[in-house]
């Protein structure tokens, strides 16, 4: 049985990440973890003449600087998988319309970077597909203009909000053998514990991440000392702690194990307020970090937790609460 437990993955076949492609903004790139991100742009517009046209950039260029390193076109992929934050994904079917790959568009919110890994990965494991491209992308203004208030708006902000993260991230997946192994998934359940603030989501998301970790071991009958990095996409400063608290009540201490990507992209000088977020987050700082950690060997096996709000602008006028959820994917580095 490739599932395990009441909602994990354990995949038969061997999985790989063959590629990746990472393409960031401005204050994504003159962050902490500047230097490893394939390409960057100086500016919010990269040379386009909207905000959502410069999302799309962004999506193309990472797919672009993927199939670049796997020496491959768009005619040897099988299935594109991509998501991202705006109305009717529209990011990801226009770049679809262009590329011509049989296309899934699928939606998690800021946890659409796992979701399209961990299915691409059981489409690989289950013969429905050689290669798979999975896409997901975010932008700051794009995001800002939808959700809250326009950037020229110049509204404030509370400490509790994240910084939408510009940047997109693109992996390439297959059982080609590689440094990289995709080896299980945990998909999430929809938790809403009653969160109506649309600038704390990491409060929101809190409990959906903690759910779907403790599902994660029990499934799997894991340990927290088994991996050595637990990492969520986007709890932020907020978030975090009440990840952990949660997780200490219900039997496991992650404390000495986990990081957030919304953490770990930005400097606390870079007025980012708890931290990043979006769904160009965990795809750029797992696709160059960490995958750069796994290949180095400084990492042996992480556990990545992608955390999504599952809100819109009309439901949070309507005084609804903020439904959340979080998918997560098992990677191991694979020695030669």
């Amino acid at each position: 049985m490739r599932l395990v437990g009441k909602q994990s993955w354990v995949f038969e076949n061997p999985v790989y990440i063959n590629a990746s492609g990472t393409v960031v903004g401005p204050k994504e790139a003159k962050g902490p973890l500047g230097s490893l991100f394939d390409k960057a742009y100086p500016e919010l517009h990269c040379g386009e003449d909207s905000w959502e046209l410069a999302e799309r950039r962004l999506m193309e260029q990472s797919i672009n600087v993927c199939l670049g390193k796997a020496e491959l076109d768009y005619s040897d992929i099988d299935l594109f998988l991509a998501g991202d934050l705006l109305n009717q994904n529209v990011t990801a079917n226009y770049v679809a319309r262009h590329n011509q790959i049989p296309f899934l568009c699928m939606f998690g919110a800021c946890s659409t970077s796992m979701e399209t890994l961990a299915v691409g990965s059981a489409l690989v494991d289950g013969g429905f597909a050689n290669r798979v491209l999975a896409t997901t992308s975010s932008h700051n203004a794009t995001a800002e203009r939808q959700f809250r208030y326009p950037t020229e708006y110049g509204g404030q902000k509370p400490d509790s909000a994240t910084f939408t993260v510009t940047g997109a991230g693109t992996a390439l997946i297959s059982r080609e053998p590689s440094p990289i192994r995709i080896t299980s998934a945990t998909i999430g359940r929809v938790m809403d514990l009653g969160i109506t603030d649309p600038f704390d989501m990491g409060s929101a998301m809190a409990p959906a991440a903690a759910n779907t970790i403790w599902q994660h071991f029990e499934d799997l009958n894991e340990h927290p000392d088994q991996y050595d990095l637990i990492v969520t996409g986007d709890l932020s400063g907020v978030g975090s702690p009440i990840l952990k608290e949660l997780l200490k009540e219900d039997g496991y201490d992650i404390s000495e194990k986990h990081s957030d990507c919304g953490l770990m992209i930005f400097r606390p000088d870079q007025n980012i307020y708890a931290g990043g977020s979006g769904c160009g987050c965990c795809a750029v700082v797992t696709y160059a970090h960490l995958m750069n950690e796994l290949k180095t060997g400084i990492l042996k096996k992480i556990f990545v937790v992608a955390t999504g709000a599952l809100l819109s602008p009309t439901m949070i006028q309507q005084k609804e609460s903020i439904p959340t959820i979080a998918h997560g994917v098992v990677l191991e580095r694979v020695d030669p």
